[in-house]
């Protein structure tokens, strides 16, 4: 099926939905969830990925802390979809962003290599690495003027750290990837970004399966004759205009999380959805920011307040 896409400011047509990498074959060492892989010892991570994109996906989502672009390069090698098809979004960590720019250089070509591609379709900022990040994006910014990616952009990003990068980029963001979804609905946060023009890219958009049996979910699925709740989920965000990035290794859930073009929701459900969100929800959500923006680097092991992470950010 003809996957339907978002308009970017720069006028490329990105996918409505996609398909998250993470936690596929190998498992980052701070990852905050469980340590066990997310695909059962049988399966082979190469065939997961492929899997997805006999089901259809194309836009696939990437970054250097999954740790395995090298297995997804080789996948879709052997998946044989032109490059052309595909739309390949990777990430550069905290890490490499502390180093400076020839790291993020490096770090770049090491993607490139090893997802087999001569460009990227965006390259994102991961965390907004206090003290750092602007100047990343910068470089950034230069390795688009070299051709090496065809656009960039942030990820978990506040208003706040976007008002600080955008008083210096010269060129703009054309996406943020955040988690969104009912149960963490930040109206004022997507009012913001979409009035600066910025596409909002959804992780955890299915709530890592937690939700499934919410009923709220579940009536608003029963309502549209859907056995699958992540249907509901998925849908939620595409309504939005928001890119939906899904994360099954099951064929049959793969298919099921594409079928979200098929239906609409009505501004009853939509009103149910968004009431999800608590404040226990985003108090976690500024926890997590916190914890994240500084993970991986040398300011971990600073005292709270010598870190620079801002205190007071948009929260809903």
């Amino acid at each position: 099926m003809a996957v339907p896409t978002v308009r970017l400011r720069n006028g490329v047509e990105h996918p409505l939905i996609g398909y998250g990498t993470y936690k596929i074959g190998f498992v980052p060492a701070s990852s905050n969830s469980a340590s066990e892989p997310g695909h059962s010892p049988d399966q082979d991570p190469a065939d997961i990925i492929k899997d997805a994109l006999a089901c259809g996906y194309r836009y696939i989502d990437c970054a250097q802390f999954y740790g395995n672009e090298k297995l997804v390069g080789k996948a879709i090698s052997e998946s044989k979809v032109p490059r052309a098809e595909l739309f390949l979004v990777s990430k550069v960590w905290g890490d490499k962003m502390y180093e400076g720019r020839e790291a993020i250089l490096r770090q770049l070509d090491q993607t490139l290599e090893d997802l087999g591609t001569d460009y990227l379709d965006i390259y994102l900022v991961h965390w907004p690495v206090p003290g750092k990040h602007v100047a990343a994006y910068q470089v950034l910014e230069e390795a688009l003027g070299a051709g090496k990616i065809r656009a960039i952009g942030i990820s978990n990003y506040t208003r706040e750290d976007y008002e600080e990068l955008k008083a210096v980029a010269r060129v703009p963001p054309v996406v943020n990837q955040i988690e969104v979804n009912p149960f963490l609905w930040r109206r004022k946060t997507y009012d913001y970004f979409m009035g600066e023009g910025v596409v909002l890219q959804s992780y955890r958009a299915l709530r890592q399966g937690k939700e499934m049996g919410n009923p709220c979910v579940a009536e608003v699925a029963k309502k549209h004759g859907r056995t699958a709740a992540q249907q509901i989920l998925g849908r939620w965000c595409v309504q939005r205009n928001i890119v939906l990035v899904a994360k099954t290794v099951h064929k049959e859930r793969m298919k099921e999380n594409m079928a979200v073009f098929d239906f609409q929701l009505d501004e009853e459900d939509m009103k149910r959805l968004d009431g999800l969100t608590t404040p226990e929800s985003l108090a976690e959500f500024k926890a997590l920011y916190d914890k994240c923006v500084v993970r991986d680097t040398p300011l971990a092991a600073l005292e709270p307040s010598e870190q620079g992470v801002k205190k007071e950010v948009l929260l809903d």
